[in-house]
């Protein structure tokens, strides 16, 4: 290893420590100037500008809710798919047309599950 190949790589070791050093400092600079007040509120449970009413915060959702969700998101990353296929299904041929059917029968023969076993029902 020559000393030739270590002066080639000088500018990026001086930009690393450049950019280390200046990090550092604003990062010591931040936390030398920055207020250390603690209100009360600060650590509190923030919902939907609602402060929460006295007590415990804690609540359940039933899995219910989940599992509608993840249907939700199933549909939704199924139509972004679709769209570019659609785009250019002339140019794919039968093949990309007897694959994508495939697929939506998949994804319908979920939903047929998930709504025999009363996934979609909000109430019971």
């Amino acid at each position: 290893m020559s000393n030739t190949y270590l002066f080639d790589y000088s500018p990026v070791f001086l930009g690393v420590l450049l950019g280390a050093g200046l990090v550092g400092s604003l990062l010591l600079l931040a936390r030398l100037l920055a207020p250390r007040r603690r209100e009360a509120l600060k650590g509190a449970t923030y919902e939907c500008g609602i402060l929460p009413v006295a007590g415990h915060n804690w609540m359940q959702f039933h899995v219910r809710y989940y599992l509608f969700a993840i249907l939700f998101l199933i549909f939704e990353v199924e139509t972004v798919f679709m769209f570019p296929w659609a785009v250019i299904l002339q140019t794919l041929g039968n093949t990309a047309f007897i694959e994508m059917m495939l697929f939506l029968a998949i994804l319908t023969f979920g939903l047929a599950y998930a709504w025999k076993k009363g996934v979609l029902e909000w109430e019971r």
